[in-house]
């Protein structure tokens, strides 16, 4: 029986400290030398590293000059790349009673994909400072110079910050309703929405990220999630300070490049807890060898939370089954849901619980019921357990347009209440009052978080089986539809504006965006391979998202409302059942999983290795093998993405090749040199021809005779 309500009793209110900055005082004063953050450069070597005293002594000196230049209330925006940079900075925040912005640092090398976001958040948040390295700082004044958001915005190189004296600081006054922090992972790139995290409720969510998980001072948090994101900075940074146990830290980009560098530092730290989306399992299951998992030792691992996008039963079976000869304990694997409006944690299984799944019957499921798949019948639809509330959450399964309770086995758009709701949206009360104040219509009962995500409960747990927002979650990172239909539609002439749809779809288990967009009835479309090719690469180039297919629909034929909204629901459904009106469609070829890392080449000969043909060879084969495209490649001088290569794609490809080569390679390689013709020059040098348009490079044939899409 599914029971669509569900009301835990307030748990005792967490006691002592009223802000995560008191938290660090106190370690300070209790365990000086206590090693509290470890970073690994490239995911293997140690680097910097901070023990609480340390720690308390640099957010200090960076509190009592935004205490002086900022004032208590007032925004920083922190901007920092990967390290212990950005911990220093938001403590030095909370010091100071300044409200911290944290954002995605601008890419010198993607100032155009990059910037716009951060000028819309500057444009929102409005700071008063920038936190960041005196490096990124540099690297920054000239793609930043002519930003008009900037004007009368201080930057301050914390990293260059001496320390303060003693008398130089003093502890904020603070309530639990103050703010300590925006976090922007809402709102479209043309009009995010900062949500208003305060001191209680962030401390609310540390302690009931911490029921039943076991963690204690014995405890090692190994993380290589964003700092700005907010599983990240939560659970990964502060709840480690928060319980007191150190936590070793990476950068996505190692994580990405060589998967193998996370379950080592869990080795090698005797880690017991860490965090990633399901992705990051996956990936781990097809890119770490059988050499590598014999040397791995994971029984120490208590808790390995898999969150922040659809939890894979496959994936979840498969990392079981891989990683168990090294000591992972099944139930180790823990699932968890979770939004930043309510802080960070919404449900999580509890330690020493297997995984749940739910086989539902999946035409009863699109319709919004709950029943179970028979056996032998059609194939059923697994939906991951997400676990149980604890503290005072509440959660309610609610019809999201009568907005009343749902009744049992039906599902519904899940509403939450509790001390973790975050205060709204930074200077939108009306979305904020649309998201985070509503009311039951039976009873009265609120206020409630609306979450935009469907699901249900059975015996208490919450699974999860859509979303009734348009959200596009890949690899963790939220992606507004609008954007991407905004992008689409201004890569080629021919489409027509405000009458495009971009939505989500599975392939293999994996999430690909797919775009159907009107074309002018008068335009004439005699290379539709080519427009398809045009939306997919600037989707790739502005979003990094795989890109699965491209639909072309003949003028005023996609699906709309009255009021003239485009009906992306109905889009996609049209899609997938090839009832909508097209003229073409494009679909690219989906990745196989990443495998071998043997790093052999084609006709790579020995001593042949670094030369350019053979680094030509390995191009194409591992485009081949990795991305499935075709034999051959249309263009040299194309960029990647015209291929289909993506971020993680771009960060996976350059360790591959740098494994190949014998040498380390940056990670953004493949943004610094964005075509394949520049990759080998810069890494072969130039040589005594230039590689031509049409070179010959694999199986003896032109290189502009296919391509890697196929038009339907």
């Amino acid at each position: 029986m599914v029971n669509n309500h569900l009301d835990i009793a307030a748990g005792d209110p967490p006691r002592g400290p009223s802000t995560v900055g008191e938290v660090l005082l106190r370690r300070a004063s209790l365990d000086p030398h206590g090693r509290a953050y470890l970073y690994l450069i490239d995911g293997e070597r140690e680097g910097a590293q901070l023990t609480y005293s340390a720690l308390d002594q640099r957010a200090r000196a960076i509190g009592a000059r935004l205490h002086r230049e900022v004032g208590p209330g007032g925004r920083a925006l922190l901007l920092y790349p990967s390290g212990l940079d950005f911990i220093e900075g938001f403590l030095g925040c909370l010091y100071a009673g300044v409200i911290a912005v944290p954002a995605y640092p601008p890419e010198p090398g993607r100032v155009n994909r990059t910037l716009p976001r951060l000028k819309a958040i500057l444009n929102d948040a409005r700071p008063a400072a920038i936190l960041t390295t005196h490096e990124l700082e540099q690297a920054m004044a000239q793609p930043l110079s002519e930003a008009r958001e900037l004007d009368g915005v201080r930057w301050f190189a914390t990293d260059r910050m001496e320390s303060a004296p003693p008398e130089a600081w003093t502890p904020p006054v603070l309530s639990p309703d103050a703010l300590a922090f925006l976090q922007y992972t809402s709102g479209s790139t043309s009009a995010p929405k900062g949500v208003m995290v305060s001191h209680g409720g962030l401390l609310h969510t540390l302690a009931d990220m911490d029921v039943d998980f076991g963690h204690g001072p014995d405890s090692v948090m190994v993380t290589w999630l964003p700092t700005f994101h907010d599983m990240g900075l939560i659970y990964g940074l502060l709840l480690p300070l928060f319980i007191g146990f150190p936590c070793v830290l990476m950068s996505p980009s190692s994580f990405l490049g060589r998967p193998v560098r996370w379950l080592k530092a869990l080795s090698r730290y005797g880690g017991t807890h860490t965090a990633a989306p399901n992705f990051a399992f996956t990936l781990c299951t097809k890119k770490v060898s059988e050499q590598e998992r014999a040397q791995l030792d994971l029984s120490r691992l208590k808790v390995a939370l898999n969150a922040a996008e659809p939890i894979r039963r496959a994936t979840v079976e498969r990392f079981t089954e891989l990683f168990a000869p090294c000591g992972l304990r099944p139930e180790a694997m823990c699932a968890g849901y979770g939004l930043a409006e309510f802080t960070l944690k919404v449900t999580t299984q509890r330690r020493d619980e297997l995984p749940t799944f739910a086989r539902l019957d999946a035409a009863a499921l699109e319709s919004h019921r709950v029943v179970d798949a028979k056996e032998g019948g059609p194939v059923g639809r697994h939906v991951a357990g997400c676990g149980r509330p604890a503290l005072d959450t509440r959660i309610e399964i609610v019809h999201p347009e009568t907005l009343r309770r749902c009744g049992p086995n039906e599902v519904g758009e899940i509403w939450l209440a509790g001390t973790s709701c975050a205060q709204g949206y930074w200077n939108l009360p009306e979305a904020s009052a649309a998201t985070f104040q509503a009311f039951l219509a039976d009873s009265g009962e609120g206020p409630f978080l609306r979450t935009g995500d469907l699901g249900f409960l059975r015996d208490g747990e919450l699974f999860i089986t859509g979303r009734d927002k348009d959200l596009i979650i890949i690899r963790g990172r939220n992606h507004y539809p609008q954007d991407i239909e905004q992008t689409a539609e201004g890569a080629h002439p021919a489409l027509r504006s405000g009458c495009s749809a971009a939505f989500s779809v599975e392939v293999d288990e994996r999430e690909y965006v797919a775009v159907v967009a009107e074309v002018y009835a008068e335009a004439p479309i005699e290379d539709a391979d080519a427009v398809a090719q045009a939306i997919r690469n600037a989707v790739i180039e502005q979003h990094e998202v795989p890109v699965h297919a491209v639909a072309l629909l003949k003028a005023r034929s996609i699906p709309k409302t009255s009021s003239g909204k485009i009906q992306r629901r109905a889009c996609r459904l049209g899609f997938q059942q090839g009832e909508l009106d097209e003229i073409a469609r494009a679909v690219f070829a989906a990745a196989p999983p990443a495998g071998d890392r043997s790093g052999t080449t084609p006709g790579a000969a020995a001593g042949e290795v670094g030369t350019r043909a053979a680094i030509t060879r390995w191009l194409v084969a591992r485009l081949v093998s990795r991305l499935g495209m075709a034999e051959t490649l249309a263009d040299l001088r194309q960029p990647f993405s015209h291929y289909g290569v993506d971020s993680a794609d771009a960060i996976d490809l350059a360790a591959d090749l740098g494994e190949w080569l014998g040498r380390e390679l940056p990670a953004n390689v493949l943004y610094a040199h964005p075509t394949i013709e520049d990759l080998i020059n810069f890494l072969a040098g130039p040589g005594d021809s230039e590689l031509s348009t049409g070179t010959t490079v694999a199986g003896g044939q032109d290189t502009h005779q296919r391509s890697d899409q196929e038009i339907v």
